[in-house]
């Protein structure tokens, strides 16, 4: 450890834990970008993640908060302080009359699930996955697939963040609303979310069913009956043969039955996907080849021809197998618009051009399947607007999945024709991107574009909690911070990518916060940084409320 950090640290409280490795090799759960901090922490309290933001602040480090790294973009990646809150992971209480359920932020949604259904109780929406901790599936606006459902977070009653400063505050539709609106899809760059309250529905069981059927009859269906045949309802889209799997799921009181199981779902299913389509690297012309044989034998070579249904536990029942590593492009539109954007998608795809309205070649492009269609709604919340929430304030959003695997982590040769020409669409349609997903043509005048004031807001929010940057990366300057403003002190900036052959992916470096101080002694540092705390301290009581419990 660096002599100056192990100064710092033996002037704190050595009863307090500082729980820090500092060889961890950090990558996303694709292996799509690594990076190596300068130390690996694990907190286990919260009076722990307290000591690690003042040694942070003394040592000028930036920190950045991870919890599975599902993310495929380099969000997470640093060459500082890293925080794992894997150890942060409690329930602290469950009322089973209200549901009401307050918990540690780095509990993983799958054990989540579990405590829930030991109470009779579960999440009212989920994603297709449950590896996400609580606090990165809030801070990125992970959502599901209904219209009778908006974002994760929605379910939020109140935060407590503990902020660059160390003090912990409590947000919530009644107290620092401003603060609960920018946490609710914070990126990670306001402070530490270390408590999380929330309200669950009792549990339930789910009956789902899935078809196939042309693409055509989805897209008549589509102002019809799609997408409100059933409260949990999800369409996945299989381009060359022009085709698509709708799958859709309704809370019942019928008995359990497993769903019948199929060679895909199976080991030697898997690495069959994945080895065509290691093939495919070399002779991409294969995929619409691969696509039938793969979904045919999963699906059902003609329409109707094989369906599947179950009644399952319902959380475990929405969940999907992601398969492996993958680079996901993911946006979010309004409703009304998606036959518009797989029509024309269809077309580029096919090969047409002119039809598709997309000033970007499509010759010798071959994408993967399929590209998944999720919707929700969150036109009609009671709860306070996130600033950073990508979804149709006025009515129904879909969501619309541009998926390319890494077969054996290796990328796909088409990926940034198809990604710029996907973006094209996405950008002229009016959609906004998923936060956590693999964005490539954009800028932070494109994210000013889309959000206009609630990105000021949402940055104004930023500011007042964290003026020094101590949660500020690479990531946010590129997309969500003004491109012409003075780096924050302790921001971090990326100063080198490299290819990672033996793992496969992207290793990003970044230029650690130096010392402000270095001609000085520790102690006379400290002493000007605790004045600066103090004046911050009192600027931030006039802008963030302090709840009565948080002394």
């Amino acid at each position: 450890m660096d002599p100056i950090i192990q100064r710092e640290l033996d002037r704190l409280d050595p009863d307090i834990p500082f729980r820090a490795s500092t060889n961890h090799r950090h990558h996303t759960w694709a292996k799509t970008f690594h990076s190596r901090p300068e130390l690996f922490i694990r907190p286990q309290s919260t009076i722990e993640i307290q000591k690690i933001i003042t040694l942070a602040r003394r040592c000028r480090r930036r920190l950045t908060v991870v919890g599975s790294a599902h993310s495929p973009s380099d969000l997470t990646c640093t060459s500082s302080w890293m925080v794992n809150l894997d150890d942060y992971n409690r329930v602290l209480s469950i009322d089973p009359t209200t549901g009401i359920v307050v918990l540690q932020s780095g509990i993983r949604l799958s054990t989540l699930r579990e405590k829930l259904r030991e109470n009779g109780l579960a999440m009212a929406n989920l994603g297709s996955i449950d590896s996400q901790s609580i606090a990165g599936a809030i801070s990125t606006a992970t959502h599901g697939s209904s219209l009778k459902h908006g974002l994760l977070s929605d379910s939020v009653l109140s935060l407590r963040l503990t902020l660059a400063n160390g003090r912990t505050v409590l947000c919530s539709a009644e107290q620092n609303t401003d603060l609960f609106r920018a946490a609710l899809v914070s990126l990670g760059a306001l402070g530490i979310i270390v408590e999380v309250s929330f309200r669950a529905v009792p549990a339930f069981d789910i009956g789902w069913h899935r078809s196939l059927r042309s693409l055509e009859s989805v897209l008549e269906a589509w102002e019809t009956d799609l997408w409100s045949q059933a409260e949990f309802v999800r369409v996945w889209w299989i381009p060359y043969a022009k085709r698509a799997v709708v799958w859709k799921a309704d809370k019942t009181s019928k008995p359990r039955r497993a769903p019948r199981k199929s060679w895909f779902g199976r080991l030697f299913g898997l690495h069959a996907y994945q080895t065509l389509l290691y093939i495919a690297q070399w002779i991409p012309s294969l995929l619409p080849a691969i696509e039938w044989l793969v979904f045919g034998l999963q699906y059902g070579f003609r329409e109707l021809s094989t369906t599947a249904s179950a009644v399952e536990e319902g959380q475990a029942g929405l969940l999907m197998d992601c398969l492996f590593s993958q680079f996901v492009n993911e946006w979010a539109l309004p409703l009304h618009k998606g036959p518009e954007a797989i029509t024309r998608l269809s077309a580029w795809i096919h090969g047409d051009q002119k039809a598709s309205g997309i000033p970007v070649s499509p010759r010798g492009v071959y994408v993967h399947a399929p590209v998944e269609v999720r919707v929700s709604d969150t036109s009609s919340r009671t709860t306070p607007r996130p600033y950073l929430d990508n979804t149709d304030p006025h009515g129904p959003t879909l969501y619309f999945n541009a998926t390319l695997y890494r077969p054996y982590h290796a990328d796909p040769p088409g990926r940034a024709r198809y990604f710029e020409a996907f973006e094209y669409l996405m950008k002229e349609m009016g959609a906004k991107p998923h936060w956590a997903k693999n964005f490539q043509t954009l800028s932070h005048q494109d994210f000013r574009g889309m959000y206009a004031s609630d990105l000021d807001e949402w940055t104004r929010a930023r500011k007042d909690v964290d003026p020094e940057g101590m949660f500020v990366g690479d990531w946010h300057r590129r997309y969500v911070l003004p491109d012409d403003e003075e780096p924050f002190p302790l921001e971090e900036k990326e100063i080198g990518r490299s290819r990672d052959y033996t793992n496969g992916g992207v290793l990003v470096r970044s230029a650690r916060a130096r010392r402000d101080f270095s001609r000085q002694e520790s102690q006379e540092s400290f002493d000007v940084l605790q004045e600066a705390e103090a004046e911050k301290s009192v600027f931030l009581h006039q802008r963030v409320e302090v709840g009565d419990d948080d002394e």
